[in-house]
């Protein structure tokens, strides 16, 4: 349940920076939010990879939409695949990446040692 709830976390609050600030201000994002929930390792990881790349598969299949895929397509000819729905993925794992070492690094700044006293 806590990693369902940090990766909903990490997709909205990165959505939210990524709206008024640039890109990479979701890795800031992703990464208090690892400092917060402070789930073990591979959680923090794959809630930031999920979280931020679900949310930027969204975002780069909504601003497609909108613009009637012109750009698109002329980016998708520069790769050997040469479709569409390989970038959206390709764009997602990249941007999933960065959130999940940025939740990671969140998580891990947060392990305090316990005293022995």
């Amino acid at each position: 349940m806590k990693f369902a709830a940090q990766t909903i976390a990490v997709a909205l609050v990165g959505g939210l920076l990524q709206y008024f600030f640039p890109w990479w201000t979701m890795a800031i994002g992703a990464f208090v939010v690892g400092f917060l929930f402070a789930n073990s390792g591979w959680r923090s990881f794959f809630a930031g990879l999920l979280g931020v790349g679900l949310l930027w598969f969204a975002m780069s299949f909504f601003i497609d939409s909108q613009t009637q895929s012109i750009l698109t397509e002329k980016v998708a000819k520069l790769f050997p695949t040469k479709t569409v729905p390989l970038l959206f993925l390709f764009t997602a794992f990249i941007g999933g990446l960065v959130g999940g070492f940025a939740s990671l690094t969140g998580s891990v700044l947060s392990y305090r040692k316990k005293s022995r006293w």
